[in-house]
């Protein structure tokens, strides 16, 4: 991650801990003042994807929102989870079989 796509996360950042509303201008004026030469459309990106979006929120959520994925993926392919671990189990078994031969791989 360069500098200038650091100094404008903890821009927005800064901006999201006050409660204030992430803006391009704002998000410029705090860059500026840090004396960071950021792209003009790293300013505009990030608006965007802010001003409809709780950042506190999202910050707060990540883990809970990985957890409940695969748990919603799980329950709609139930089947296929049930016939993966049937799969695994048979090829489990497999390798015991060999086992049990008494063979191995130098004898």
């Amino acid at each position: 991650m360069s500098v200038a796509e650091r100094a404008i996360t903890y821009a927005s950042l800064i901006l999201a801990d006050d409660d204030v509303a992430i803006t391009a201008d704002k998000l410029e004026a705090i860059t500026k003042a840090a004396g960071v030469t950021v792209e003009a459309i790293y300013f505009t990106l990030f608006a965007k994807a802010f001003e409809s979006r709780d950042l506190k929120e999202l910050l707060l959520n990540v883990g809970s929102a990985a957890a409940a994925a695969p748990v919603a993926g799980g329950a709609a392919a139930g089947g296929e989870a049930a016939a993966a671990a049937e799969e695994k189990k048979a090829e489990s078994e497999a390798e015991e079989s060999d086992d049990d031969m008494g063979m191995g791989l130098f004898d």
